[in-house]
Order: structure tokens, then sequence, then C-alpha cells
């Protein structure tokens, strides 16, 4: 294969050593080139005698830099090929779940190593291909995220609906004997992968620490649109308690043992079980923040160590804020304190229900602005309105049902501020409007 050049940096290494647009790069240092982590990796030394082809003849020149100064060479896309795609159908996975009429982007799965490599990105490695394995050991790609579910290779098999999906469990181990730290997650469907089954995976998992960093469990997330898909049942307070315990567990034994926690139960675990979310100390350095481990206490501090040192001005502020029916006690709670420390500050908290999405889907994350409109609509107490960062694409123009803030600011009559997913951010973005 070959990589093609669709842009070179004026004046750098790849300039000057003669290589233009629309060059394709064979080799480097004689390692051929497929993709942004060949490129990348195979490009990082001072000398590089590049084989490419140009109008169908194959050219070598010698690229001279510094050590891991960039080569200069842009592509179509930041991965130069495509993206790779998920070959399993979980009998959780919650694109099988969003309703038609979505962008299209939306309903793409990707299960993508070098995704995991550069954005956290989950991976099965189901798609991943002996030479994959390898590369990832021998470029030593690290830390690697990997959604691991369970480790029964039969019931691995059943709850992805691939059938390679038990074997790749081997990579755990060949990852941890090349020194590849891992961060795991398990996305646990009542009854399938919990109780005993949970026991056996977290066992699994802890005897590869220390290549296993953490290790994240979750409850799948259901919505309405779950015809013809596996009868999952969503958590009750019950069950989720139990499931808890097992986690908990786990946790302190790893703790006493191995000095670090390892096992950090997602946050609705807690909420969903009725008991409270744990101090800070507890999640020790957030590894799991994004799969949103901790993400309630985190926010909960910072917004009041930061509520502690501010001195806002002394005029009249007065915002609406919206969140998800999930995290609406803890916006809630802060929201009182802010009042209650500054009296001329009102910011009213508005639970937005899923019911785009239906099911257990309750988190802010997946609000939409079609259910803001329909719940907000003559409700609101000023004329801003507050919407957490996290309910926008990365362009924070627009919802998942492709509704944009001035369509939201029209349907409303409202101003629309962001605000910052933190807690400090979230205060300071009130403040300021």
């Amino acid at each position: 294969m070959a990589i093609q050049v669709q842009s070179v940096d004026k004046g750098g290494p790849a300039a000057k050593a003669g290589i233009l647009p629309g060059d394709s790069l064979l080799t480097a240092n004689g390692n051929p080139l497929n993709d942004m982590l060949d490129y990348e990796f195979h490009t990082a030394a001072a000398r590089i005698e590049v084989t490419l082809c140009r109008s169908g003849t194959q050219h070598t020149v010698t690229v001279r830099k510094g050590e891991y100064e960039p080569f200069g060479c842009d592509f179509e896309t930041y991965l130069i090929d495509q993206k790779h795609s998920c070959a399993n159908h979980c009998m959780f996975c919650f694109i099988d779940q969003l309703p038609p009429g979505l962008r299209e982007t939306l309903y793409f799965k990707d299960d993508d190593e070098r995704l995991s490599f550069l954005f956290g990105n989950y991976i099965t490695m189901t798609n991943l291909s002996p030479h994959e394995v390898e590369r990832i050991k021998q470029m030593h790609i690290s830390p690697i995220n990997i959604s691991v579910h369970t480790t029964n290779p039969a019931l691995r098999v059943r709850m992805m609906a691939n059938k390679r999906a038990g074997e790749t469990l081997a990579y755990l181990k060949q990852f941890a004997d090349a020194g590849i730290d891992m961060n795991c997650q398990l996305v646990l469907c009542r009854g399938i992968n919990d109780g005993d089954e949970l026991r056996r995976s977290l066992d699994d998992l802890c005897a590869l620490y220390p290549a296993i960093q953490s290790i994240a469990a979750v409850p799948s997330g259901l919505t309405r649109y779950r015809k013809g898909l596996y009868p999952l049942v969503p958590y009750d307070a019950q069950t989720a308690a139990e499931t808890l315990d097992i986690l908990e567990e786990y946790g302190a034994r790893c703790l006493e043992k191995l000095g670090t926690r390892l096992i950090y139960p997602g946050d609705e675990w807690y909420l969903a079980a009725g008991r409270p979310i744990p101090q800070g100390e507890f999640y020790e350095e957030y590894a799991q923040l994004e799969n949103g481990v901790g993400m309630w206490r985190l926010f909960r501090d910072e917004f009041l160590a930061e509520l502690e040192d501010c001195e806002p001005g002394a005029g009249p502020i007065a915002v609406d804020v919206v969140t998800g029916t999930l995290a609406a006690p803890l916006i809630t709670e802060m929201m009182a304190a802010l009042n209650q420390r500054h009296g001329h500050i009102r910011a009213m908290v508005h639970p937005i229900r899923n019911d785009f999405f239906g099911g257990n889907v309750s988190v802010a994350g997946l609000v939409t602005g079609t259910d803001i409109v329909a719940q907000c609509k003559g409700r609101l107490t000023s004329g801003v309105l507050g919407v957490p960062e996290v309910m926008l694409r990365a362009e924070q123009d627009r919802f998942l049902d492709d509704m944009t803030i001035p369509e939201l600011e029209e349907a409303l009559g409202v101003r629309v501020v962001i605000l910052p997913a933190d807690g400090a951010g979230t205060l300071q973005g009130i403040l300021s409007v």
C-alpha cells in the first residue's frame, strides 16, 4: 500500500527533500507506510530514506530533520486512510437503538485502535489483524482503551454476536506482556454479565495488573427503539445495589492488596441504588472520567471550590439552566449553594426528561433540542438559557437531533449561553451572562 500526499508544508523537511503534493509515499527506512500510525512512527528519525511513487515511477529521497520534528506532509484525512468500523452486533449497542432520521455520522460505529490511542476511544479488539496486534506492541502504543464486557469467551461471543470475540481476549495478556497499559470498561447487562460473571471478569482483569490500569463498570443504556433487539431489562434499585456491592468489594480488595482501587463504578450505580456518591479520594486520579466515572463528584468539588474563591459583581443575574434528569439533583444543589452565597444571583434548573430516546436514558449528553423546547416553552424565568456543552457536538453548534443553537434561541425567545462541562467552568459561565 501507499499514502498519498495532499499538501506539503512550505519550508518543511519533506519540501526541502523535494516531496510534492500528489506523491505516494511507499516506505520510510524500508518500513511500509499504510496509515497515520506508520507515518508518524517511521518518520520520527533524524534521517529517513523515503521511497515514493510519482507519475508511475518510483524514486528514493533522503529527508533530514530534527528527531521527532514533523515530517511536513498533510493528507486527506487525519488517519490517512478510513476509520475502521465495528464488526460486532452487541446486544446493548446504543447506536442500534437510535431512531431513524438523525445525521448520518451518528450511525457509524468505530472500532479503531488508532482512535483509541489518539482520542481515547474504546476498542473491542475483534477487528484487529495479527499485523495490527504486532504493530501495537512494536510501536508500544500505550495506553489503549478496551471494551471487555466479560472475560468469559463464550459469553463474550454471545453478547457481541461475533465469533472472534472470545479468542481476541488473548490479546489482553499479549499486550500486558509487551508492557502496554490498558484501561478497560465493562458495560453490564442485567442478568447477563453481572453477578458471578462479573466476579470472574474482575478476577481475570485484576490478575493483569499493573498493565490493567483501571476498570470501569457502567450499566447498559436502553432507549425505546429496541424493537427486534435482545430484550434487555434495565437495572432497578435492588439490582444496582447488588452490582455495586460486588464492584466496591473488589475495589476495596485491590486497594488493600495493590495500593490502588483499580475498579471504579459509574455514577449511575450510586444514583440508581440511592447511595451517596463517594468522596474525591475514592476516584484517585479519575482515570475513567470520560466514562462518567466520578464526574458527579469532580463537578461538585470544582463548582464549590470556584464558588468559594469567586467574587461576582453586585448586579443581579438571572439564568435558566437545563440538564438531564440524572444530573438534575446535583445541578439543583449547586445552584442553591450559589444563590445562598450570592443572593443577587438566581439560577433556575430545568431537568429535561429524555422523551426523544426514552428508555432509561437520563444523562445530559443525550438531551436533544426538541425535548428542551417541548419542556421549557413558556416556563423559563429569564431571558438567558444555560446549555451544557456536553449536549452539543464538538463544534458546539447543534444537538443530536440536529437542532441548532439559533433555532433553540428562536423557539424559546432566549439567548443561549454554552456552559463548560467542568464545575468551575459552569459557574463562570453563569456569572458571565
